[in-house]
């Protein structure tokens, strides 16, 4: 019983210490090169929530940020020559149309 206690409270007590930290930066570094107020414990926990929520939940593993990259790799690698072609070919009608756009911007 004293185990799920335990297990219950880590995860409480890693928020409150991020949430500390978050302040800690914001205050130290954001309010000295920016003309931007300091911020309470509170609000350093609602950018942390806030953050959590536009950026997301899921951290580096194999559903998470880092393993997209792997993952895109090795579909890129197991490509058949076929596909390898049409892929070239679209890459560069792509960077055609950007390169035609950025004369017209002009």
């Amino acid at each position: 019983m004293k185990r799920r206690k335990f297990f219950f409270l880590v995860p409480v007590a890693a928020v409150f210490l991020f949430s500390w930290i978050v302040m800690l930066l914001w205050n130290g570094i954001v309010t000295e090169i920016t003309t931007f107020k300091a911020v309470t414990y509170w609000q350093a926990a609602g950018l942390l929530v806030l953050c959590k929520i536009l950026f997301g939940f899921r951290g580096p593993g194999p559903r998470g940020g880092f393993g997209k990259r792997r993952e895109f790799a090795d579909r890129m690698r197991n490509l058949s020559a076929d596909d390898r072609e049409k892929l070239r070919s679209w890459c560069n009608r792509r960077k055609e149309n950007f390169e035609n756009r950025e004369e017209t911007v002009k």
